[in-house]
């Protein structure tokens, strides 16, 4: 992450040099900056193997505190490279993704560590963004409820027409849920039918649900705005 923040200077530094710095400056502060932390740090930093280092270095509620304090260093420093409007995502249902269900589920149930951490994590997110925006005296960080926006389809799918949520598109082994997508995997025959693409990551008309909710959904899917008023309250400004 600190490598990406430095790419994001140099960016601006090329750009400072075609167009000058004030004109830069409104163009990153006008940007709209969306980011995603936390999934991997619980899926391949703690639970992938047996007892790695942060396990025996963090109990889960512990790590879940150090990772929210790291994600808020983070956006501090956006903050100070210009970014004035970040859409902030948490993690989703981690332990009921088909790689999950296929390693650490029983009978197809959802991961319960995994779960727990997500569930721990994810408001934890909220509040922190919270009390950084009142810090800055701003709504510059935006939270996106991609926990809840995921568990709607996960353990409903029927109802947002998929045939099941447990079964990835492409992979292998139980679930479809071991390794990654390539030419020797199981392929379905209609992807619009299941919510997982991969083993880890949506289809894309369940990433269009999750679209949509950031677009337009409720408070407790965005807050404290979605992107559509977002939109409309900065239409003037930049």
């Amino acid at each position: 992450m600190p490598r990406q923040l430095e790419y994001f200077q140099q960016y601006q530094q090329r750009v400072s040099a075609l167009i000058g710095e004030e004109e830069t400056r409104k163009l990153v502060n006008g940007a709209l900056v969306l980011i995603t932390c936390g999934g991997n740090d619980f899926v391949n930093n703690y639970f992938l193997v047996p007892n790695p280092a942060r396990s025996r270095q963090f109990a889960i509620p512990d790590y879940v505190t150090y990772v929210i304090s790291e994600y808020k260093k983070i956006l501090q420093r956006l903050y100070d490279l210009g970014a004035r409007r970040v859409l902030v995502t948490g993690t989703g249902p981690l332990g009921c993704v088909p790689a999950e269900l296929a390693m650490r589920g029983r009978n197809g149930e959802c991961s319960e560590e995994l779960q727990s951490a997500s569930s721990l994590y994810n408001p934890q997110l909220v509040e922190m963004i919270t009390q950084l925006n009142d810090e800055l005296g701003s709504d510059v960080f935006v939270a996106a409820n991609t926990h809840l926006m995921h568990d709607d389809f996960v353990t409903n799918p029927q109802a947002y027409g998929f045939v099941t949520s447990k079964v990835a598109c492409c992979g292998q082994g139980p679930f479809n849920g071991v390794g990654l997508c390539t030419v020797a995997s199981n392929l379905c025959p209609d992807r619009d039918t299941l919510a997982f693409w991969d083993p880890f990551h949506p289809s894309e008309k369940a990433n269009r649900l999750i679209v949509q909710q950031i677009m337009t959904g409720a408070s407790n899917y965005m807050k404290p705005f979605n992107l559509s008023t977002i939109l409309a309250l900065d239409s003037n400004k930049y």
